[in-house]
């Protein structure tokens, strides 16, 4: 068995300790270790002066996509589909904008959702009242904001 004297390691302790408290700010600055990197910075939140009217678009798009679904009307995938084309033509790589145009068309979907079940003739009409919203929106932006 092996035996060890506590006596004669105090002093080793110290020593040992004192030097890694010396030898720790030499030891650190010795390192190679890369500079502290800059926080990733958010990409920037690019925002149009057509930006509200876009989104009730897309809310509008949203709310005749489900009414016309429900109705069994011809072309009800029609909406979705040109709510895809506009989050292509417009939001490209700026995932805050198709985010946020995105959860406008859940939106208005979901909005009928809760309200409407079957196809009623108040579901027809609002339905064509939001086409009727959705074409003056459209004519609205690209007018005034067309090229």
């Amino acid at each position: 068995m092996l035996s060890v004297s506590t006596v004669s390691m105090i002093p080793v302790r110290r020593v040992f300790l004192s030097l890694l408290v010396l030898a720790g700010p030499t030891m650190a600055q010795g390192k190679n270790t890369p500079p502290p990197q800059e926080e990733q910075i958010a990409p920037p939140i690019v925002s149009v002066p057509y930006d509200d009217k876009l989104a009730r678009f897309a809310e509008v798009l949203g709310s005749v996509h489900y009414l016309r679904t429900l109705c069994k009307a011809p072309g009800g995938d029609e909406w979705r589909n040109g709510m895809q084309q506009l989050l292509d033509s417009e939001t490209g790589n700026e995932q805050l904008r198709k985010a946020k145009l995105t959860a406008a068309f859940n939106r208005g979907y979901r909005a009928f959702a809760s309200v409407y079940t079957d196809c009623t003739p108040a579901a027809i009409v609002a339905e064509e009242r939001y086409r009727n919203e959705g074409a003056t929106l459209a004519t609205e932006i690209t007018s005034r904001f067309g090229n």
